[in-house]
């Protein structure tokens, strides 16, 4: 195994970061996103459930901090030396009365940066609040600023590297999506459906392998049509229902994402009149994208489709994608709604996703694309009416 970016593209990352802290004031960042881990390091474990953090200052190189048992990974997922990599003794996982922390806050004091002005990540979901007040406590005189999705907002514009491992996710989101259309049927259960297509996203194809997906692929069918996320059930599909499928693909951690429907025989015509709906707004979303555009600009498109049929959305449509471990593949920063102000740039990667949840069936279809230097490109490639299933 070895880095999946050139030590280039690392380097460029870490200079944008460090380019960022210094405009906050930021002598030192604390990380504790594992997505965040890998865009700056390459860092590629399932060992986030343990303590762990990356720790950012401007003269010296990144150094990883986690569990003992997982600090091999660094060797061939990094180009961090040995000397960039910390790791904490195993006594210290899980066992009541002392906490990883308490050794990673000696370590931060013994590299001096009691006293100096450290930035942290408050928002994510594995640097826990007794994490935070630990290290803290090791670094009683430094001054500890709040830097929630610094990092994230460095990775939204994405390398033309970057954007050529999405397309990959993108084949795999294809293929899942087709393991789906070829699987379903009256009588099928929803798991022995899912398993094909969990196949489908890790074994990949002939020229590449999938990664598992950020977000657990999704099956509304039945009531559970009636909301945004229901996980898969032992249920078999029955004739007459609406299925809709919210599927990715990943590869070398990035995911893309893709949301089809089908009907399983007849369907009602409210069905079909708010797909064509659906996939009128989705073709006035993608007129808009392009660098320069302001995401409630984008929104609106969607919007005014809606309005022409008296049909309402109160969720956004779209945001950021990228690399991602579980639980969530969106990036926290762009979002496609009204009354916001980010501005779409070229290589920016976003889920254009619409999904319309009504009493007792639900549709969804997305896109992933990537703003280009003169309009939108959709990543995933896949046909978007509603398909008819008898």
């Amino acid at each position: 195994m070895a880095p999946p970016f050139a030590r280039e593209e690392f380097d460029a990352r870490l200079d944008s970061v460090r380019n960022e802290m210094a405009r906050r004031g930021l002598d030192v960042l604390v990380i504790g996103d594992p997505n965040n881990h890998n865009w700056l390091t390459g860092y590629d474990a399932w060992s986030f459930y343990t303590p762990q953090i990356v720790v950012v200052q401007h003269d010296v190189g990144p150094i990883w901090m986690g569990r003992k048992m997982d600090a091999g990974a660094a060797k061939f997922t990094t180009y961090l030396t040995d000397e960039q990599v910390r790791p904490y003794p195993e006594d210290c996982v899980q066992r009541a009365g002392t906490h990883p922390m308490e050794v990673l806050g000696e370590y931060l004091h013994e590299m001096g940066l009691d006293g100096k002005v450290v930035g942290y990540e408050s928002d994510t979901y594995f640097f826990t609040p007794k994490a935070l007040s630990t290290l803290q406590s090791a670094l009683p005189n430094a001054r500890w600023v709040d830097a929630d999705l610094l990092v994230n907002w460095c990775r939204t514009v994405k390398s033309d590297a970057e954007v050529d491992v999405m397309r990959r996710a993108a084949r795999l989101a294809e293929g899942a999506m087709n393991a789906a259309y070829e699987n379903i049927a009256p009588g099928v259960r929803q798991c022995d459906l899912m398993a094909a297509v969990v196949a489908a996203q890790v074994g990949g194809n002939e020229e590449f392998a999938g990664d598992l997906t950020a977000l657990s692929p999704l099956i509304l069918a039945g009531e559970a049509a009636t909301t945004a996320h229901p996980m898969w059930t032992e249920e078999p599909f029955q004739a007459g229902q609406t299925v809709a499928f919210e599927i990715g693909g990943a590869h070398k951690r990035y995911n893309a994402g893709l949301a089809r429907t089908v009907q399983l025989g007849g369907g009602s015509t409210s069905l079909f009149e708010t797909a064509a709906a659906v996939e009128e707004g989705l073709e006035a979303v993608l007129d808009v994208m392009r660098p320069g555009a302001i995401a409630h600009d984008v929104h609106r498109a969607w919007q005014d489709v809606l309005d022409q049929y008296g049909l309402t959305k109160d969720s956004r449509i779209g945001y950021g994608i990228g690399v991602g471990y579980g639980p969530d593949w969106g990036e926290h920063t762009v979002s496609l709604r009204p009354n916001e102000e980010t501005v779409l740039e070229q290589n920016m990667t976003i889920h254009v996703m619409l999904g319309m949840w009504m009493d007792d069936w639900g549709m969804e279809m997305s896109e992933t694309t990537v703003i280009t230097e003169s309009g939108v490109e959709c990543l995933t490639s896949f046909p978007r009416g509603v398909r008819v299933i008898e």
